[in-house]
């Protein structure tokens, strides 16, 4: 990656995914581990994906492979926080697309954690790469800022 990761608001995303935090999210100096913030990422995008019918986790010919990613932190976040997670595409290529997520606290309007990755969608057997779909990049697209 270029460049360096800004605070976001909530306005810089087109869709939004609820987390709810959990009590072992935190670590011993009560917050969340920074580790969980990845998981969130993943979770908020490929949620977006399988319920819009893009993907098919268990039995679709083509899969995404995370083949890069970054976050920066601005505040903390700790149980029971409700995390909101603002989703956004920056950019989509033949067969990648880098994903920008914006995580937000208990309604705040600045990101706790801004972070991206990149997926490389490939086939699932030989995972080589494979162009992204024509139905997936229009819905790819409503996510450019």
């Amino acid at each position: 990656m270029t460049g360096t990761i800004e605070r976001t608001k909530r306005g810089d995303y087109r869709r939004f995914q609820a987390i709810s935090t959990r009590w072992m999210d935190n670590d011993v100096y009560g917050h969340v581990n920074n580790v969980v913030y990845y998981s969130w990422f993943d979770t908020a995008v490929n949620r977006l994906l399988v319920v819009n019918g893009l993907i098919d986790i268990h039995d679709g010919k083509t899969i995404g492979l995370v083949v890069e990613t970054g976050c920066r932190y601005f505040s903390p976040t700790a149980f029971p926080d409700e995390i909101e997670a603002g989703v956004r595409v920056a950019h989509v290529g033949t067969s990648s697309v880098r994903y920008e997520i914006g995580l937000f606290r208990n309604k705040e309007q600045e990101a706790a954690a801004v972070g991206y990755f990149v997926h490389v969608y490939v086939d699932r057997d030989s995972k080589r790469p494979v162009p992204v779909d024509e139905k997936m990049r229009g819905f790819l697209e409503s996510l450019k800022t």
